[in-house]
């Protein structure tokens, strides 16, 4: 049985005609490196980089509270994590704690501080992002968003059936 992503295969990318200017890829990553150069020379004045917010956000709305899954959530290796906890934690916004039933898994949460800061973030990278969007009427944006879930719905398809 073919699958999702196989039924429906376009041929809009011809081996021996592609340019990277037609890339999606190469222009997401375009768009993806101005995002985080701006959002790290905003985040400046709160002493934080944008990889060092994201753990601090995914605290603040409990999406995540061990190192492990903080890792996983952020697509990072866990010495990536660590470094990254090490800094935040450097800086009194993060505490880590070895779990009482699981002594090999280490909680993280934020301190009073991280809190404060974690607030401070989201207008900012509302800011970037919004700047990102200029000239985009609502539906625009609404359809890139959806654009874009296709291509990680068609990227976790692929994903599954190589672990299958």
């Amino acid at each position: 049985m073919p699958s999702r992503h196989d039924d429906s295969v376009p041929g809009f990318y011809v081996p021996g005609q592609y340019r990277p200017d037609q890339s999606y890829g190469f222009l997401m990553k375009r768009v993806l490196a101005s995002v985080l150069a701006q959002a790290d020379e905003r985040l400046a004045r709160y002493d934080l980089t944008h990889a060092q917010w994201l753990p601090l956000f995914k605290l603040s709305v409990r999406e995540c509270d061990t190192a492990v899954s903080l890792a996983r959530e952020l697509s990072l290796d866990a010495g990536a994590m660590t470094r990254a906890l090490d800094r935040l934690e450097a800086k009194g916004l993060v505490r880590r704690e070895r779990s009482e039933e699981d002594r090999r898994v280490v909680r993280v949460a934020l301190t009073d501080e991280g809190r404060q800061v974690a607030k401070r973030v989201p207008p900012v990278m509302a800011e970037v992002l919004n700047n990102h969007l200029r000239g985009f009427s609502r539906e625009e944006w609404e359809q890139l968003l959806a654009l874009l879930g296709r291509l990680v719905a068609n990227a976790d398809a692929m994903r599954q059936e190589e672990d299958a």
